[in-house]
């Protein structure tokens, strides 16, 4: 008949040995250190004094380290035992989404200044907002008031060129493959200096892409 957890503890703390870390899941985080440096269990090894099979062991789950062992792991790798028993790292499931927007097929809003194509439409909760933009203004006096919201913004002209306004800076003239990131509550507005009005391409961190 198996001991009970009581009697387990009982004769591990008469045999000497401690379950020091063993619910911590030690052996985990150990090789989590050792692959985030680029470690082999030779190059850990050599630096803790420990054998490469007692590493292995440890990292398998197949042996709790001792209390001399856990010293010499910190030690060796030069970590503080907080960092040796901070649980593992859950790894974040790639997801592997993707949205395809044919030329044309984006959601269509057209203003009197701009007219925008927002694309990947169909994607939710998306970190980044892409949307292609041509440029209809013909003067920063058509703007009642600065475009501006939440985040960053990243602009390419596509076609064309245009004339950057901004609140805190003087306007510059962005021509066929020019760039341009900034931050978007930053006041900002698009007036198209070239014969045919400017396309653009913008990438948006959240808010709107007004």
């Amino acid at each position: 008949m198996p001991a009970n957890t009581d009697q387990q503890a009982a004769l591990r703390i008469a045999s000497g040995r401690k379950p020091f870390v063993e619910p911590l899941r030690l052996g985990e985080r150990l090789k989590e250190i050792r692959l985030a440096n680029h470690w082999t269990l030779e190059d850990v090894s050599q630096r803790t004094g420990l054998a490469r099979s007692t590493l292995s062991k440890i990292e398998n789950n197949q042996i709790s380290p001792t209390f001399t062992a856990v010293q010499k792991l910190i030690n060796g790798l030069g970590i503080d035992l907080p960092q040796l028993l901070t649980p593992p790292r859950v790894q974040a499931r790639t997801m592997g989404r993707r949205d395809l927007t044919r030329q044309g097929e984006g959601q269509h809003h057209p203003t009197p200044t701009y007219e925008h194509e927002l694309l990947s439409c169909e994607l939710a909760q998306k970190r980044m907002i892409p949307f292609k933009t041509i440029v209809r203004a013909r003067s920063f006096d058509e703007f009642s008031e600065w475009v501006r919201h939440d985040g960053e913004e990243f602009l390419m002209v596509l076609t064309g060129e245009i004339q950057l306004y901004t609140e805190f800076y003087e306007p510059l003239q962005l021509a066929q493959g020019d760039s341009i990131y900034f931050d978007s509550d930053m006041g900002h507005a698009l007036v198209s200096v070239s014969e045919e009005d400017a396309v653009v391409l913008s990438v948006c961190t959240r808010g709107d892409a007004a």
